[in-house]
């Protein structure tokens, strides 16, 4: 059983910054890529970054640049979001996959840009 706990979400101004965590636990050996996905309002769920076991990072159009994903171990991950903009207003959520079953989610942590 693998657990997942996002945290870091918050309200912010335009062009400000957020971190956001995800904490792993459980059965998480053998973990192959944590990725990132975002729920704007009233829209579907989109993938924003993702890091393979390897170190392979890739983002999303929308937020190069912007934001960063990066690891401490293989029980922390981090989405460092930069010069945020009213448009990155979602739910964020991390996913562990392992190739071994369907993916793990986290509940997700909610992100507001607004002045």
């Amino acid at each position: 059983q693998v657990k997942l706990v996002e945290s870091g979400g918050g309200l912010v101004q335009p062009g400000g910054s957020l971190r956001l965590s995800c904490a792993a636990s459980g059965s998480i050996f053998g973990w192959n890529v944590i990725d990132w996905y975002r729920q704007p309002p009233g829209k579907g769920r989109e993938l924003v970054a993702s890091i393979t076991r390897g170190g392979t990072i890739n983002y999303r159009d929308s937020v190069k640049g912007r934001f960063t994903t990066s690891r401490d171990g293989d029980n922390t991950f981090y989405l460092q979001m930069n010069s945020l903009k009213p448009e990155d207003t979602a739910v964020y959520y991390c996913q562990l996959s392992s190739g071994k079953g369907p993916p793990y989610w986290g509940q997700g942590t909610q992100v507001t840009v607004s002045s």
